[in-house]
């Protein structure tokens, strides 16, 4: 078996994440070009020989202004193959943020189920392995995947920031929703462990149909405790809001929220309401739906590049 350090490779508008990891690891991003042709098609090609070589290709698959979801994907699928083609010994796909993660199940008659979808293209392309931080569903990804996968949890990084605040006030973990009572706990126990206090926990009730939200009884108590909403992500906001303000409602004597990916598809709504404290996001998605000020004044980003590189050197290591 080879000994070399695997070649790491950032498609366009992940370069400086995948340059952060690769920093991390003490190694430097491969050379490659992206080619776009009148009629709007496209190739991807290593300008690195990657014959016999790990090959480790990073991109975000978030639509932003540039370049839609799908066109990201289908950039991504055709490299993996290219390099494949060209002889890697293996090749990892790294997505800080998994398009299509939340259609993992059937909500309605003859429902797609998207995520198992985009699994199966992504072994089609021949990828041998996918690493991807804090997804909707961690059962369902597990399960529309064939291929090795790793799920890099926020849990610990949002502790890390959070465990301050025991110094003052009782905390309680709360989640939006039902569904997130996973996630949540994964959060209050690294928070139990950082601050080395108890850390209660709390839900929001939730029903969706149609698009249409309702439910707004929260499950515990917040009375005089400081509360820290955490989610997977955030697109308008609005259920992180709904959670926001349940929790004022219930007695919370300060509100802060956390989410891996910063969508923002409802603008600063969510960062411009009184109901947050704070709300900090990791670096997944770039916050480019948003006001440089706002960001600055409103929102804070934290680095998982060092968990990611983390992860990966202990694989190559």
């Amino acid at each position: 078996m080879s000994t070399r350090p695997p070649l790491l490779f950032a498609l366009h508008g992940t370069e400086d994440y995948a340059a952060r990891v690769a920093r991390h690891m003490g190694l430097e991003l491969a050379e490659h070009e992206e080619r776009l042709f009148e009629d709007g098609e496209h190739k991807t090609r290593a300008l690195t020989t990657v014959e016999a070589r790990s090959v480790i290709v990073f991109h975000a698959l978030y639509g932003d202004d540039e370049r839609s979801v799908n066109d990201k994907l289908c950039r991504l699928l055709f490299f993996c193959g290219a390099v494949k083609d060209a002889g890697a010994r293996n090749v990892q796909v790294v997505v800080p943020y998994l398009c299509y993660a939340r259609k993992e199940r059937r909500t309605q008659f003859q429902d797609p189920i998207i995520t198992r979808y985009v699994a199966a293209l992504f072994e089609a392309c021949r990828v041998d392995r996918l690493t991807t931080l804090e997804v909707h569903n961690v059962a369902a990804f597990d399960n529309a995947f064939r291929i090795p996968t790793r799920h890099i949890e926020c849990a610990e990084l949002f502790a890390e920031h959070f465990a301050p605040l025991a110094d003052e006030t009782e905390l309680v973990a709360v989640s939006p929703d039902a569904g997130g009572a996973k996630r949540v706990e994964s959060f209050r126990r690294a928070l139990e462990r950082r601050t080395g206090r108890t850390v209660t926990s709390a839900y929001m009730e939730k029903y969706r149909s149609n698009d249409i939200v309702t439910g707004g009884m929260l499950v515990g108590d917040a009375r005089q405790r400081t509360a820290v909403i955490v989610d997977d992500l955030i697109s308008t906001g609005g259920t992180l809001l709904r959670a926001a303000q349940a929790c004022r409602n219930a007695g919370a004597r300060e509100v802060h929220a956390a989410a891996a990916h910063g969508l923002f598809t409802g603008g600063p709504e969510v960062l411009e309401n009184p109901a947050l404290d704070g709300l900090v996001v990791t670096d997944t998605v770039s916050p480019f739906r948003l006001d440089p000020a706002l960001v600055a004044r409103r929102l804070t980003i934290l680095d998982s590049s060092t968990m990611v590189a983390a992860a990966l050197a202990a694989e190559y290591g």
